[in-house]
Order: structure tokens, then C-alpha cells, then sequence
């Protein structure tokens, strides 16, 4: 784990711009290098993140901190994470302990883009909500 100090300089230097004071966090497997989620960082999900090695994220409808997979216990184990050149965007390598979907598939990216037009559109207001 790191120290508190190089916890601190890294949480200074990036830029929390987005809603609530977020970065943008899109998770990957390690292995597969498959995108398994794309979620929200506030500045305590990612000192929480790097402090103890699980996933932490906020989530921006429920305005509050989570632990991924708290509720399922599919946690996702942080090996890597990457910064983009503005600051504000990270790349987090995961060895996933179970699906990262709330739906129970691997990954929240499992469907085609063309396969919403047979289908309903999503409803972000009506979906379950992410664990």
C-alpha cells in the first residue's frame, strides 16, 4: 500500500472536475484488458481505493461513497491504475472476484449499440441501482 504522504500528492494532483467533484474511473480487467464498468471518483473513493486495494467509487445518483461489490461481495482487487494527460480521467486494472454488472454479467458492457433498436431504450431513472 502507499504512504498517507504519496496518497496526499497524488490526490492534489488531479483534477476533480466533473459532476461532484468527480473523476471519470473506467475499469478494466487485468487479465483480458475487457472494460468491465465506467464509474465515478471523488477524492475519498480513490484515497479509499489506494489505501485499502478494493475498488471504491461514488456514486453520483445516490451521493454517496461504496465499496464495488459490498452487497455481492463480487469485489473488484485494484493492481494497476493509470492517469490520462489532463489529470482527471483514470484507468483501473482489476482483478474482478466476480461479475462487475449489477445485472450479473461480467462486464456492464455487454451489449451492441444496434441491439437498442429492437429492444427499449435504456432507462437510467428506472434501472436497478448499481451495487
Amino acid at each position: 500500500m502507499m504512504s498517507r504522504n504519496d496518497v496526499e500528492k497524488i490526490l492534489n494532483s488531479l483534477r476533480f472536475r466533473y459532476e461532484q467533484g468527480t473523476v471519470i474511473a473506467v475499469v478494466q480487467d487485468i487479465d483480458t484488458k475487457d472494460v468491465l464498468m465506467v464509474g465515478h471518483m471523488n477524492r475519498e473513493a480513490l484515497e479509499k481505493t489506494l489505501s485499502t486495494g478494493l475498488l471504491h467509487l461514488w456514486s453520483i445518483s445516490r451521493k454517496k461513497l461504496w465499496l464495488k461489490g459490498e452487497r455481492s461481495g463480487n469485489y473488484q482487487r485494484v493492481v494497476k491504475i493509470l492517469v490520462d494527460c489532463d489529470g482527471d480521467a483514470l484507468v483501473i486494472f482489476v482483478k474482478p472476484m466476480g461479475p462487475a454488472c449489477h445485472t450479473g454479467n461480467r462486464s456492464c458492457f455487454y451489449r451492441e449499440l444496434r441491439e437498442l433498436v429492437n429492444t427499449n431504450s435504456v432507462n437510467v431513472s428506472s434501472r436497478e441501482q448499481p451495487q
